[in-house]
C-alpha cells in the first residue's frame, strides 16, 4: 500500500515539475494538467523501455564523451513523448534538450522529497 501511493505521489509531483518547465522555459508547451500527467507517464515509461536500450547502443559515443552524451538521450526520450502525445509539444530537439535538463533537476529534487515523506 505504501509503495502504491509513493509512485501516485512522485507521479503527480513529476506532473507538476512537468509544468513548471513549461513556465520556466517557453520551448516546452502542457495543454493541461491532464496532458501533464499523461505525459509524466510517457516519459517514465520510455526512460524505463526505451532508455536502457539506447544507453547500450550509445555505449561507446557515452564513453568517449565521459558520460556527456546521456544528456543526448534524455533530450530524445522528452522529444519523443511529445511526438507521441497531443497535448505536451516540444518546440525542437535543443527546446528538448533543455526542457530534459529542467526536468531532470526537477526529477532530482521530487525523488529527494518522497524519499523523506515515505522513510520508514
Amino acid at each position: 500500500m505504501l509503495d502504491s501511493m509513493k509512485i501516485i505521489v512522485k507521479w503527480l509531483l513529476c506532473a507538476a515539475a512537468l509544468l513548471a518547465v513549461t513556465y520556466i522555459y517557453s520551448g516546452v508547451q502542457v495543454q493541461s494538467f491532464g496532458s501533464a500527467m499523461i505525459a509524466a507517464l510517457v516519459i517514465g515509461l520510455l526512460n524505463t523501455i526505451v532508455r536502457p536500450v539506447l544507453v547500450i547502443l550509445t555505449l561507446p559515443v557515452t564513453i568517449i564523451t565521459v558520460g556527456l552524451f546521456l544528456l543526448v538521450v534524455n533530450g530524445l526520450m522528452f522529444w519523443m513523448a511529445s511526438g507521441l502525445l497531443g497535448g505536451f509539444h516540444v518546440a525542437s530537439f535543443w527546446a528538448a534538450m533543455l526542457g530534459a535538463l529542467i526536468y531532470s533537476v526537477l526529477g532530482l529534487l521530487i525523488d529527494r522529497l518522497v524519499a523523506q515523506l515515505f522513510s520508514e
